[in-house]
């Protein structure tokens, strides 16, 4: 059964992620720098790194191994779970892959330097719904029967 590592401290689909999972018996980490209420359960494990940029993301890409799956919204985080062998889950459902992550992470970095650009750019793209939740717990739905 594979691990599920979550990026928590940003994670708008943390309870549909502990549902999901402990429907299909998986291991859950949480990974975050504090803040977030911890989960009392045999198979929850809540992991609190120092304080700091990307602390919490150095932890999970050191963890993830083969046939783990990894929420996050963060690519370069994602690109280096994939590299680990674990597959990706954005919070909207979106799966990264070794496929696409090239072209994400380019994307990413375009944005950026339309932001630095334009400094009143405006707008991050779509709202986060109620659609992205229902999706996201479809995929890691799949994602773990996959990797049992």
């Amino acid at each position: 059964m594979p691990t599920l590592y979550i990026d928590a401290d940003a994670c708008p689909v943390r309870e549909e992620a502990l549902k999901v999972a402990l429907r299909h018996g998986a291991n859950v980490v949480f990974v975050s720098n504090g803040g977030i209420r911890p989960v009392n359960h045999p198979l929850v494990r809540m992991v609190y790194v120092d304080q700091g940029a990307d602390e919490a993301d150095k932890w999970i890409a050191a963890a993830c191994v083969p046939g783990d799956v990894a929420v996050t919204g963060d690519i370069p985080l994602a690109a280096r779970c994939l590299e680990a062998g674990a597959a990706v889950l954005k919070h909207d459902g979106s799966e990264l892959t070794p496929v696409n992550i090239g072209q994400v992470l380019a994307m990413r970095d375009l944005a950026a330097d339309l932001r630095a650009a334009d400094p009143f750019r405006q707008g991050s793209g779509k709202a986060f719904g109620p659609r992205d939740r229902s999706r996201f717990s479809q995929v890691l739905d799949r994602l773990l029967v996959n990797r049992k």
